[in-house]
């Protein structure tokens, strides 16, 4: 079920962070360096570049965009650093205004911004396109050790070493706060991309201010210090100084070979890897078995099983109770929602293009009941909100 691919052993000093784009594996060490491999073969041969040895101190954190092209580092020096992962050039030198010491960095979803918490109880924000300081906000009397951006990029969560987690928006405004969520301090947190509810993949909501415990995972017998969930959402990785463990809310996972001292976790978004970096300079690169290929791709499994009754359950589900009819009346089912394309769409009536509501509405009560780009008949004439789009925008102006 667990079985170790290779460990890697060219860092001279614990590693601190390990972190997964689709095809390479980066890491970091309190040797002060990042070193970067290869992860798409399954051969993690180190890349020319590495190692990347641009910070003072040693690294605390690291991360990959969304797109794997990027990846950001912070330190004991007070500086995040933004790298190419094509070829390890340094792009962009981010000095914490009063130089505290970095212990953790994030970049959104979108990779519009970038995040780090520092010692000071601060957190910085920095524009990705700029490379300008946006916003250091005191977000806690302690230290900030964890900070990530909800999958929805309109949020970001900060846990420091009083124990408290918090959720804030982007202009570092509470939205909501979990005294004491952990007695002896937050050590790491993470957003699930999605989750399963009732036998239907949820995605984050882009508006839930609450936090609301949901399950305790008392198994670990020493601190955690890193977790780390599956693209799924349905396993979660947490890292312990003796050892890891995998849980799935489902089907517990045994624990694979034990190792030393871990202090970090990742999971590969698109192979059924997991690296571990330890306090012994190692980093181990285990393959999950079954369990993990087999949820994988569940959303996409669970969308081409459901029925056409399912399918409207579903819409419901999503907030798109108005496109109900238009798709029962076309019977569409889970196979057909999977193989939507623009063109269908089209045909559906659903026109798939985006446009200001004031001229969309004023299109449709001149009696136009075609759509405006391509002509077609429309046959609806209701108007679905492009949500990716609205938050693209509130990015673009908050930025400027």
């Amino acid at each position: 079920m667990v079985s170790l691919l290779h460990t890697l052993r060219d860092h001279t000093d614990e590693v601190r962070c390990c972190s997964f784009s689709p095809s390479l594996l980066a890491t970091g060490s309190g040797d002060k360096s990042l070193r970067v491999y290869s992860a798409s073969t399954g051969s993690f041969t180190e890349l020319p570049f590495s190692p990347l040895t641009a910070h003072g101190y040693g690294v605390h954190c690291c991360c990959f965009s969304s797109c794997g092209g990027y990846l950001l580092s912070c330190s004991t020096d007070g500086l995040a650093l933004l790298w190419s992962a094509d070829t390890g050039e340094l792009l962009a030198t981010l000095e914490h205004p009063s130089r505290s010491p970095l212990r953790v960095c994030a970049l959104s979803p979108d990779s519009s911004r970038m995040l780090a918490g520092a010692c000071d109880g601060t957190v910085a924000q920095w524009n990705f396109q700029s490379r300008k300081l946006l916003s250091c906000s005191a977000v806690s009397e302690a230290s900030v050790v964890a900070c990530c951006f909800s999958p929805c990029g309109q949020m970001f969560v900060s846990g420091c070493t009083n124990g408290d987690l918090k959720l804030w928006d982007l202009q570092a405004s509470l939205l909501n706060s979990q005294k004491d969520a952990h007695d002896l301090g937050v050590t790491c947190c993470t957003f699930a991309p999605q989750f399963n509810i009732g036998g239907f993949q949820k995605y984050f909501p882009l508006l839930s201010w609450t936090m609301k415990l949901l399950h305790s995972l008392a198994a670990q017998s020493a601190p955690v210090l890193s977790c780390a969930f599956s693209p799924d959402g349905e396993l979660l990785d947490l890292s312990l100084p003796a050892s890891f463990f995998s849980h799935t809310l489902h089907t517990p996972l045994p624990p694979p070979p034990a190792c030393r001292y871990v202090t970090a976790v990742a999971v590969s978004p698109h192979q059924a890897m997991i690296a571990t970096g330890s306090m012994d300079r190692s980093v181990n690169v285990w393959r999950m078995g079954g369990e993990l290929r087999e949820t994988e791709n569940s959303s996409h499994k669970l969308r081409t099983v459901f029925g056409e009754e399912d399918v409207q359950n579903w819409l419901c589900e999503e907030g798109l109770e108005k496109l109900v009819d238009v798709f029962k009346a076309n019977n569409v089912d889970g196979e057909e929602l999977s193989r939507l394309s623009k063109e269908t769409v089209t045909e559906l009536g659903i026109d798939g293009f985006s446009y200001e509501r004031e001229s969309i509405e004023s299109w449709i009560r001149g009696k136009h009941k075609t759509s405006p780009m391509t002509n077609l008949p429309l046959r609806t004439t209701l108007l679905t909100p492009n949500r990716s789009l609205k938050m693209a925008i509130t990015h673009w102006k908050s930025d400027h």
